[in-house]
């Protein structure tokens, strides 16, 4: 039986507005996420991961607007209805976010009680003795005790602040949580815990997650699915065996970011790596965007655009290479 799609993105498009010109950094991108589990989001920095996470929020950093698609959340698309009801309906409720470095999240001047309370007092009524005990069981939830709400953010250390603000984007309950890149800036012990907690609660609450991160060893301990990005747009998107099983991925960039990871359970004598830089989206590439870095490169890649397609149940790849035709 097919999982129920708890989110469905349709040729999203976010457009930054600059001086330069217009910097296309999420370009069409289609995907959905599934109730229960975890999809993976990797590729280089700028590729468009953190973007697509604030996009999935209708909450995009200016000067950036969504200039088409659409965004269905258990069938309403979130970019048709006011400000007014996607803070009241959506945001925090149906769909939230753990934002990358969890110091910059926190108001140093307010207490970790005054924080959560006035997220809870947008969205729900009820007495102080409710809140504070629907907040304490959240923090105990991710492994805090309760003393932690009289705290000021400067007294937590960085894993006891990553805690709060996964605790906060849970109290709500929401169907859908988006991780930009919550293990970074921590030492790797305090990553394996947060991996840990995130796993713990996917399989506790029923969650679905989508988690941001550029490092793919981390992706292969905690996501069902992958998608990677290149340049804005969907390069591969495929189940966790898919792209890390024997068979190894697809797309040429898939497969040099793999070869140039170094993984517990491969032994490599040499990483990768993949020459030049990503592109300008102010003006990408014509053809695929990947072209002008690819070691495989054909010359119907340098002028016509892929689409991303289907080589097998569940595994979508943009690479006129997978294609027969």
């Amino acid at each position: 039986m097919a999982m129920e799609r708890v989110l469905e993105v349709r040729d999203l498009e976010l457009h930054y507005f600059t001086r330069k010109g217009v910097v296309r950094a999420v370009d069409k991108i289609t995907f959905d996420v599934r109730q229960g589990e975890t999809l993976g989001v990797v590729g280089e920095s700028g590729c468009g991961k953190t973007t697509m996470g604030t996009a999935l929020l209708n909450m995009p950093t200016p000067p950036g607007r969504i200039v088409g698609g659409q965004i269905l959340l258990d069938g309403l698309d979130i970019l048709k209805i006011s400000e007014q009801e996607i803070r009241r309906r959506v945001r925090w409720e149906s769909i939230s976010m753990v934002f990358q470095g969890a110091m910059n999240c926190l108001t140093p001047v307010y207490t970790i009680e005054k924080q959560m309370k006035e997220t809870l007092q947008q969205h729900r009524e009820m007495s102080k003795e409710e809140a504070r005990t629907r907040m304490k069981n959240y923090l105990n939830m991710v492994g805090l005790a309760d003393d932690v709400l009289q705290r000021y953010p400067h007294e937590l250390s960085g894993g006891m602040k990553q805690r709060v603000v996964i605790a906060m984007a849970l109290f709500l309950e929401p169907r859908v949580v988006i991780c930009d890149e919550p293990t970074t800036a921590l030492d790797v012990v305090v990553q394996a815990q947060v991996i840990n907690l995130l796993k713990d609660l996917k399989s506790q609450v029923n969650l679905s997650f989508i988690f941001i991160t550029h490092d793919l060893s981390i992706e292969a301990e905690v996501s069902d699915r992958i998608m990677v990005m290149y340049a804005g747009q969907i390069a591969e998107l495929g189940t966790s065996d898919q792209i890390f099983g024997p068979q190894g991925p697809a797309h040429p960039y898939t497969q040099r970011l793999l070869a140039a990871t170094p993984l517990l359970h491969k032994e490599v004598t040499e990483l990768a790596f993949i020459p030049g830089t990503p592109p300008d989206l102010v003006d990408p590439p014509s053809g695929c965007r990947f072209h002008p870095r690819c070691h495989v490169v054909m010359d119907r890649c340098l002028k016509d655009e892929v689409p991303l397609r289907e080589i097998e149940p569940d595994h979508m790849v943009a690479c006129w290479r997978c294609f027969h035709e």
